[in-house]
């Protein structure tokens, strides 16, 4: 016998608002093992409104997410061919991330419910993104525990040892700037706009990664710990050095030089974790892991090491709900289910310390 669940997910941590509609499989003669079935994925960016801005100017953030929740979501139902009564629950990002953001999908996704008598999971927003990865196999076996997970995105510089569904280890963090702020920052002071990971990535493609020696901070300390604050102020001076040259692709080497470091400090790190642990599977996830250099410098450290690694697609790197339904899938069938009476939004919801369980449980 096959039991199947419709799931909404909605997005709405940042300035992107996502809304996915999936069908789960499981079959109750081998209930280790769930299906995936996506049949509306949709996604609306704010990219050019900040942009203007140099950054997410958090008002017109939840303002665009209003906007835009009916219209995606009408457009997800029809494209799935349901109604809303033929939703079997509801995922919502609860946390981390802005809290205006944050209370508008959560306040859309709770009137939905409502409306429709649907149980309303909350999702960790971290947690969607190390869960994507597994969402291109379409199936999530319950063995793939345990593994480590890099988690690299504008806000987040994570190495995490995934124990279980709900059961996270911190084992290291950057201690002050994330990889996502390091690239804004320098593509910034380059003059270019915002967000500045492809930015990068698009000049480094011209470059030399070997011109500049960049600081390597906290590389060669004990611990999983990184930094990125120095690499960043560096960068910024080797720029602002570099603007009087009359090279025209200095640019170009900087930004090379910049990704060439940052990924062998991951790369560097998580061989660390790697040995520490003995786990023999990674996950990387997060926006910054759709850098092609991070993710060519990790596969190749892993392949060194018999080490297994799964990756999302580069357009499930970045916030989506595909993710949230997803992981809100996976939490409903592998963790105990619980549906909470106090819905309420965690601005600061972090992941790593030790058992993780739904605080509204």
């Amino acid at each position: 016998m096959v039991k199947e669940e419709l799931i909404l997910g909605i997005e709405t941590s940042c300035d992107d608002t996502g809304v996915s509609i999936i069908k789960t499989s499981v079959n109750y003669h081998d209930p280790e093992q769930l299906t995936l079935d996506i049949l509306s994925n949709r996604l609306a960016s704010q990219t050019k409104l900040h942009n203007e801005y140099g950054g997410v100017v958090p008002e017109l953030a939840s303002r665009e997410h209003l906007r835009s929740l009916l219209p995606l979501t009408n457009q997800a139902l029809t494209e799935s061919g349901i109604t809303p009564n033929c939703l079997s629950r509801i995922a919502v990002t609860t946390g981390p991330g802005l809290k205006g953001s944050l209370l508008t999908g959560l306040n859309f996704a709770s009137g939905l419910a409502a409306a429709v008598n649907k149980p309303l999971i909350p999702v960790n927003h971290l947690e969607g993104h190390i869960l994507s990865a597994f969402i291109n196999s379409k199936s999530y076996p319950k063995k793939n525990f345990p593994f480590l997970t890099l988690l690299i995105s504008g806000g987040h510089t994570q190495i995490i040892l995934a124990k279980q569904i709900g059961n996270y280890e911190l084992l290291g963090e950057t201690i002050d700037d994330s990889i996502g702020e390091t690239f804004d920052k320098v593509s910034q002071e380059l003059g270019y706009s915002y967000p500045g990971g492809p930015i990068i990535e698009e000049l480094a493609q011209q470059g030399n990664p070997e011109k500049y020696n960049f600081p390597k901070p906290l590389l060669n300390k004990q611990g999983l710990n990184l930094s990125f604050s120095g690499l960043k102020t560096a960068v910024i001076r080797e720029i602002i050095k570099s603007k009087s040259s009359n090279e025209n692709v200095w640019e170009n080497d900087i930004a090379a030089s910049l990704q060439h470091t940052i990924s062998a400090v991951l790369a560097s790190k998580i061989k660390d974790a790697i040995v520490a642990t003995g786990v023999k599977s990674l996950v990387v996830s997060g926006g910054v892991a759709a850098n092609k250099k991070i993710r060519e410098t990790l596969r190749k450290l892993c392949q060194s090491m018999q080490v297994s690694v799964r990756i999302p697609p580069r357009h499930l790197c970045t916030d989506n709900g595909l993710m949230i339904a997803w992981a809100g899938g996976v939490k409903s069938i592998f963790q105990e289910n619980c549906y909470p009476e106090d819905l309420k939004v965690r601005p600061r919801w972090g992941l790593g310390t030790g058992t993780q369980k739904s605080p509204f449980c």
